[in-house]
């Protein structure tokens, strides 16, 4: 097996055999994708990186020392020093910097840049031209990836069949959504539309599969015309009768391998397309064809977001579900953690075990986050047989975790004291500033058209006022048994002009944590749906958060002398009915654990 060292020898060999000084490798695939599936994961081949975002740069050329980087945003500053060799890459923060202002002070003069336009959007090959026509260098398209080229044992895209969604549990058909789009199209004035995310097809054609670790997704491209028609481009061994008889004659399949034709032949078209969301390679091709191209968000995105009545019932059936492993499990860590035998991969395949309990479970939604001690304040930890350590008597651990249910996908994270002593007073501070924070966020009640960087703040407050902050936002979308992460929606510190307002049928996380380096981390998180609210002499529309996760927050780590009234109606309220919802499915040790767990505060 190569080295990491060997690897990126290797890679700088075969550009200087293409006659290229660089070359910009990110974690994507040709869908511009967060999570990729293992025949697209090149960073962490040649990196060792596990984390879902990441650029690296290598130059040819090491003779000035600057020879290679990796650019990671907040999330994975201690992990990225945990996996990638410091006396390989150098480690850059984003957004303090770039790969594009990266290579634009590093690039030689008259350099040129390799990077794959079937892995870019357009906008980053501008900006990244634009930085390195300053030192007179290049950026070149390349026909096919030198990362490819290198890979010893490249794993093959996966052959899984994909799978018909039942519309029952979707809450539409896909000839609906389908002719939604074709309606919005012809209103435009827009022949047709390219649709390149994966949960986009999956959601519109009512289709999954399992062609990505964790999201239930099936490799595709679409291109869907005004009359509501559409055209399927997948690997035809993944289309089984039954889902060609789920797509209906409306729904012409092609071979995922024709897709590139497609677009040569759409001249004299108007094309609408996503510049998030589809690679440059897509507007080459379009362009190149003599399609006018406009550039419009994927009409997909935002009905996607907004959950139908079946998908929200769906998702609170999953969530009950969920629960009762989660309890399941906090009740186990709770007796067996303090006796130092259990470590983060044993914590993590028991709480796996107990969701695969259930027969809807097809997947974790990502990869169980189970950080003992230190290991919880890297946000994006991931446990590797390298880094497992146990969960010490006296210790906080952290777990953040999720399943795929075929009615929903579920997100949570809970942070609880391992015993047998009582919380050191700052991590209880802590704790509860989180929980605090957690609390507004859930309390929040606020006008239609309010932005989720308008509520941020309602989370961070009470960490603010003791000085400390954390580095990752504070809600992010999720899909109905689709990706956990999902847009447009979001809660965080950015204000972009293009910012979506939260709208009634949206699903969020609310997550604030805390994180203290090499010592313990802390993060409470649960779903929740935007609903409307009807409030007596309101003179506008308003709307606040119904919580779908249920499961206890650790009553040992909380200082309720910190706790307003309210807030400690709060958390006895959502206690009462984690009790409600998860107790009727326990017995024995489980059952009396959650009832003490969920008693009404005290003090």
């Amino acid at each position: 097996m190569q080295t990491h060292e060997a690897r990126l020898h290797a890679l700088r060999e075969e550009l200087k055999r293409r006659d290229l000084d660089g070359f910009v490798i990110p974690i994507s695939d040709e869908h511009m994708s967060e999570y990729v599936g293992e025949y697209a994961q090149r960073l962490a081949w040649l990196t060792g990186f596990g984390g879902s975002a990441g650029t690296a740069v290598v130059l040819a050329d090491t003779s000035n020392g600057k020879g290679a980087a990796i650019f990671v945003d907040g999330r994975y500053t201690l992990q990225v020093r945990d996996q990638v060799d410091g006396k390989l890459w150098e480690y850059q923060s984003v957004p303090e910097t770039s790969p594009a202002q990266w290579l634009g002070e590093n690039a030689a003069k008259d350099a040129r840049i390799g990077f794959d336009p079937w892995l870019h959007s357009r906008g980053w090959a501008k900006g990244v031209e634009k930085a390195l026509a300053k030192r007179g260098a290049a950026l070149i398209a390349l026909d096919s990836n030198p990362v490819d080229d290198v890979w010893q044992d490249r794993p093959e895209p996966s052959p899984a069949p994909a799978v018909p969604h039942d519309n029952a549990l979707a809450g539409r058909s896909s000839a609906d959504k389908r002719a939604e789009i074709g309606e919005w199209l012809t209103a435009n004035g827009y022949d047709a539309t390219v649709i390149t995310a994966l949960d986009s097809i999956a959601w519109l054609f009512n289709v999954r599969g399992s062609d990505v670790s964790r999201t239930p997704v099936a490799l595709s491209f679409a291109v869907v015309r005004a009359d509501g028609t559409a055209e399927l481009f997948i690997d035809p061994g993944k289309v089984t009768p039954d889902l060609a008889a789920h797509l209906g004659n409306e729904v012409q399949v092609s071979d995922r391998a024709e897709f590139e034709a497609a677009l040569a032949a759409m001249h004299g078209k108007t094309v609408a397309v996503d510049p998030e969301r589809a690679v440059a390679a897509i507007f080459k091709a379009l362009d190149d064809a003599g399609a006018t191209i406009k550039e419009e968000r994927d009409p997909v995105v935002l009905p996607k977001a907004i959950k139908t009545a079946a998908e929200q019932d769906g998702h609170r059936a999953a969530q009950a579900r969920d629960g009762v492993a989660l309890t399941k499990f906090l009740s186990w860590i709770d007796r067996e953690g303090p006796s130092g035998e259990i470590d983060e991969l044993s914590a993590s395949d028991r709480l796996e075990a107990l969701r695969r309990e259930s027969d809807r479970l097809t997947d974790l939604s990502f990869d169980t986050i189970s950080g003992a001690g230190p290991n919880g304040a890297i946000v994006h930890y991931r446990v590797s047989e390298d880094t497992n350590r146990t969960l010490e008597p006296n210790s906080v651990y952290l777990v953040d975790s999720g399943g795929q249910y075929r009615d929903g996908t579920t997100d949570v994270t809970r942070t609880v004291w391992v015993g047998p002593d009582a919380a050191p007073a700052e991590v209880k501070d802590r704790f509860t500033r989180v929980l605090k924070g957690h609390i507004a966020l859930a309390m929040a009640v606020f006008p239609k058209g309010t932005v989720g960087s308008q509520l941020d703040t309602l989370a961070r407050q009470f960490l603010w006022q003791a000085g400390v902050d954390f580095a990752h936002g504070t809600g992010h979308g999720v899909g109905s048994y689709l990706s956990v992460h999902e847009g447009p929606q979001n809660i965080g510190k950015s204000r972009g002009t293009k910012e979506q307002a939260l709208l009634p049928g949206m699903i969020l996380s609310n997550e604030p944590g805390y994180y203290k380096t090499g010592e313990y981390g802390i993060r409470i998180e649960n779903l929740v749906l935007v609903e409307p609210r009807k409030i007596e002499g309101a003179e506008q529309d308003m709307m606040g958060f119904e919580t779908l996760t249920f499961a206890p927050i650790d009553r040992d780590l909380i200082d309720v002398s910190l706790l307003s009234r309210a807030e400690r109606n709060w958390i006895d309220s959502y206690h009462a009915k984690v009790l409600s919802v998860v107790s009727p499915r326990l017995s024995g040790p489980a059952l009396a654990w959650v009832e003490a767990q969920c008693a009404p505060l005290e003090g």
